[in-house]
C-alpha cells in the first residue's frame, strides 16, 4: 500500500486594496464657490426676464418679483420694431454659418498644402501667418473697412463674411490634424492607383480629419456670432444687423425712448441658444477629433 505524499497548505494572500486618497474639504469648498461664481450671472438673467422695467429697478436682483412678466417680455421681443429681432437672429445665423463654412474649407485646403507639399518658403510663410494671430482684430477693422468700401461691398453681407473666412488659428489646427491624422503613405498609395490630388484631398483626407473640420467650424462660428465691432463699422442698415449689434441699438438711450432692459436681457438669453445647440450637437465630434489628433504620431 503506497502512502500519498503529504501536501502542505498554501498560504492565501489577499489582494492589498489601494489606499483611498481623500480630497481636502477646502478643495470642495473652493470648487463650489467657483461653480456659484460662474452660474450666478445665468441665474440673474433667468430671474430678470420675469420682471418688467420698474421691478428690475425696485426689487432684489437675485429673487423673483410678483407678478411675473415673462410672457409679456416674450411677446414684446417678437413684436418690437415689427419683429426685427427674428431678422437679426437670421442674419447672425447666416453670417456665422457662412463664415464658419468658408473659413473651415480655406483652413483645410491651406493646412493640407502646408502639411503635404514641399515648396519654397513654406516654413517662412507659415510663420508669418501664425504671427498674424498676435494682431488684435480691432486693429484690423479700419483697414478692412477701407478695403471693403473701395471694392463696393460696404453695407452688404459680404462685408461681414469675407473678413472672417480667413482664420490663422484654424489653419494651424488643420495642419496639425493633417500631420497626425492623414499619413503620407496613403497619398503615395493613392497616387500609384492614379488618384488626383483633389480626389485624395476630398475623398480620402477630409473624412479622416473630420474632428479638425468641426473644431475649426465651431471656433469660427462662435467668433462670428459674437462679433460686434466689425458689423458696427461695415453695416449701417438696421435690417442687416446681427443680434449683437441689434441688441446694442435697443439699448441705446439716444433713440428718445426708455430701453426695455428686461426685453433686451431676454434677447441676449435667446441669442446664446444656437451656440449651446451647436456645442451639444457637434461637441462629441470635435472632442473625439482633438483626442485623435493628440495621440496619433
Amino acid at each position: 500500500m503506497t502512502q500519498e505524499p503529504m501536501t502542505l497548505p498554501v498560504a492565501v494572500t489577499r489582494p492589498v486594496k489601494p489606499a483611498v486618497k481623500r480630497n481636502s474639504p477646502w478643495l470642495a469648498v473652493v470648487m463650489v464657490l467657483a461653480l456659484m461664481y460662474f452660474l450666478l450671472p445665468l441665474y440673474w438673467v433667468l430671474v430678470s426676464i420675469t420682471k418688467d422695467n420698474s421691478q428690475l429697478n425696485t426689487t432684489f436682483g437675485l429673487w423673483f418679483a410678483q407678478p411675473w412678466h415673462l410672457w409679456e417680455n416674450i411677446v414684446q421681443l417678437g413684436t418690437q420694431d415689427g419683429g426685427i429681432f427674428y431678422r437679426w437672429m437670421l442674419n447672425s445665423f447666416f453670417y456665422s454659418f457662412s463664415s464658419g463654412a468658408l473659413a473651415t474649407m480655406s483652413a483645410a485646403m491651406a493646412g493640407y498644402a502646408f502639411s503635404k507639399f514641399n515648396f519654397a518658403g513654406r516654413g517662412w510663410i507659415f510663420s508669418v501667418i501664425l504671427g498674424t494671430i498676435m494682431v488684435p482684430s480691432t486693429a484690423l477693422t479700419l483697414p478692412i473697412f477701407l478695403l471693403i468700401n473701395n471694392i463696393g461691398l460696404a453695407n452688404t453681407p459680404w462685408a461681414v463674411i469675407l473678413p472672417q473666412m480667413v482664420n490663422p488659428f484654424g489653419l494651424y489646427l488643420m495642419r496639425v490634424f493633417w500631420d497626425n491624422g492623414f499619413p503620407t503613405e496613403l497619398i503615395e498609395a493613392a497616387k500609384i492607383d492614379g488618384a488626383s490630388d483633389w480626389r485624395i484631398f476630398w475623398s480620402m483626407g477630409l473624412p479622416l480629419v473630420r474632428g479638425g473640420l468641426i473644431t475649426v467650424f465651431l471656433f469660427t462660428f462662435v467668433a462670428a456670432w459674437n462679433n460686434f465691432f466689425l458689423p458696427l463699422v461695415v453695416l449701417n442698415n438696421n435690417e442687416q444687423f446681427p443680434l449683437t449689434l441689434g441688441l446694442s441699438v435697443w439699448n441705446n438711450t439716444n433713440t428718445g425712448r426708455t430701453p426695455q432692459y428686461t426685453m433686451i436681457i431676454l434677447g441676449a438669453l435667446v441669442s446664446i441658444l444656437p451656440l449651446l445647440t451647436a456645442f451639444f450637437t457637434l461637441g462629441r465630434y470635435w472632442q473625439g477629433g482633438l483626442t485623435t489628433g493628440a495621440t496619433k504620431g
